[in-house]
């Protein structure tokens, strides 16, 4: 057994770079027992002792809440609103009693850990004892750090999605947001719809190769399936606890084909349709001239909303086809009766009655960049991904924004120009380095105009992606370094020496046995 470097002390390295650190003169020699307090009348404290407990376990040290030993060292969290005026907020302290957490609320308190957990972690990796004594205080820049996973076009086991969450939790991310429906598939039950697990949840086979490869050879599988209730629900509850709030997507009007599978009559046409088996953009699409359409996705959103406690639900709105409205007649009457110019105020109409539908339901909705056109429904927040000027428009016009555009966070692209030695991707080329000079607010949106950027989040499609691992080596590092873009104060980041901070947490991700791509490659 290999002797501890007792001599060495460790300078915490720890990614994202926090607000403010002050290192101290002291060090403190940390014993594996770690006496963990807390208030036993709060519960949402016993739920993240309960996670500090699991986690602490996993890097070897033992945690205890009651007094069996004097041979322990101290970690106390508190939750005091007091300690900031931005809630996600946090105190670490190390000094010659131990560790002391505040955080300013719940999700304060869990940052917290998680910055201590990167440095007991990286001090068993390098089997060091001793740790300067610091002060740490800590604010996240932006509200929405988010992170997205495609399950229609490939699904992941239901204890994937619980993994994927840590990965983002770990990262001081707070939104999950979870692309639940596609022209390709159908992830999620709705009681009063049951042909959309029994039909829409299913393609019958899948493309082999790239899209772009001629003629598409299919491998003849049926492919599918959707998450329980039940499991939908565990996987929220376990996200809450780790301070993530999931969002939802239901696609619409567009990317509509597995619905409109098992409910033709939805469609312009009548059908027949089928779950569609290659990737793109599909021409059938919710017809916006029929009522039934709206009764549908009302109920459907009424479902999605009792499941999901969360104030948001996202609808898509992009990439719809206008070809099936343009010759629809029900849709076309609907243009004369409504007063409408044209099939982009049609699909106005359509996200604007979705969201009347929705804001009753006590929900706010978010859309990607399309829902702009043709005039942006009251109270959507915008999310822009190609490129930033729909949120430079949305935000100057007085519209809460999430930037992610496709130039620095579609983890779907490649991440060396060596795309031979690389995983089947969709294309493009998105190094670690683009993640991480990615700034959510662009010179152009006006000063008064800056607040309503809520955050980014990077978008991780899934048509080439098919299993857990590749998941994991398209999403690490740069999740690593989006992380940082979206926590860190602008004036704190530091490519170099975020590398050099990078160098020892991946050495933690190691450790954890996850598959993330070699700096070296």
């Amino acid at each position: 057994m290999s002797k501890s470097k007792s001599n060495k002390v460790l300078s915490p390295s720890i990614i994202p770079i926090p607000n403010d650190i002050k290192i101290l003169k002291n060090t403190l020699y940390v014993k594996d027992i770690i006496k963990i307090k807390y208030n036993l009348k709060n519960k949402n404290l016993a739920d993240l002792v309960k996670i500090a407990k699991s986690e602490l376990s996993k890097i070897d040290y033992k945690p205890i809440t009651s007094d069996t030993t004097d041979d322990k060292i101290v970690l106390d969290i508190l939750i005091k609103n007091n300690i900031s005026k931005f809630s996600e907020s946090y105190k670490l302290k190390i000094d010659l009693k131990g560790f002391e957490i505040i955080g300013s609320d719940y999700a304060g308190a869990f940052y917290g850990f998680q910055t201590l957990l990167q440095i007991l972690e990286t001090m068993k990796i390098e089997n060091i004892k001793r740790v300067k004594t610091i002060l740490i205080s800590d604010t996240p820049r932006f509200k929405w750090r988010g992170m997205m996973l495609d399950v229609g076009r490939h699904m992941f086991p239901s204890n994937f999605i619980k993994r994927y969450i840590d990965i983002i939790a770990a990262h001081k991310m707070n939104v999950f947001h979870w692309h639940l429906t596609e022209d390709q598939g159908w992830r999620i039950p709705i009681k009063k719809y049951p042909k959309l697990e029994k039909i829409s949840a299913w393609r019958k086979e899948t493309l082999i190769g790239h899209y772009t490869n001629k003629p598409h050879k299919f491998d003849g599988k049926t492919y599918g399936g959707f998450y329980t209730k039940e499991e939908i629900i565990d996987i929220i509850e376990y996200a809450k606890k780790r301070s993530v709030t999931i969002v939802p997507e239901i696609e619409l009007p567009g990317h509509a084909t597995a619905a409109l599978s098992a409910y033709p009559n939805l469609s312009c046409t009548g059908g027949p349709h089928e779950t569609e088996t290659l990737w793109g953009i599909h021409k059938e699409v919710y017809c916006a001239g029929n009522e039934k359409t709206f009764q549908f996705l009302g109920n459907v959103l009424k479902e999605v909303s009792k499941i999901f406690p969360g104030k948001y639900i996202h609808i898509g709105g992009d990439e719809c086809p206008k070809t099936r409205w343009k010759k629809c007649q029900k849709c076309q009457k609907r243009i004369t009766k409504e007063g409408l110019k044209d099939e982009h105020e049609l699909q106005s109409y359509f996200i604007k009655r979705i969201e009347k539908t929705l804001n009753k339901l006590g929900k706010q909705l978010v859309g990607w960049d399309e829902i702009l056109e043709g005039g942006l429904a009251p109270n959507a927040i915008v999310h822009s991904w190609r490129g930033m000027e729909g949120g430079i428009k949305a935000a100057n016009a007085g519209h809460e924004v999430i930037m992610s555009p496709t130039s620095h966070t579609y983890f779907d692209y490649y991440q060396s120009e060596d795309k031979n030695n690389e995983p089947l991707a969709i294309g493009g080329y998105l190094p670690m380095e683009k993640v991480y000079e990615f700034e959510p607010i662009p010179k152009k949106i006006n000063d008064n105009k800056r607040h309503l950027i809520l955050g980014g989040q990077a978008n991780l499609w899934t048509e080439y992606i098919t299993t857990t691992q590749q998941i994991e080596y398209m999403l690490m590092p740069r999740i690593c370094a989006l992380s940082e873009a979206i926590w860190s104060p602008s004036d704190k980041k530091n490519y170099t020496y975020f590398i050099k901070r990078l160098n020892h947490h991946l050495k933690r991700l190691k450790r954890q046995k996850l598959n993330f791509r070699s700096l070296k490659k």
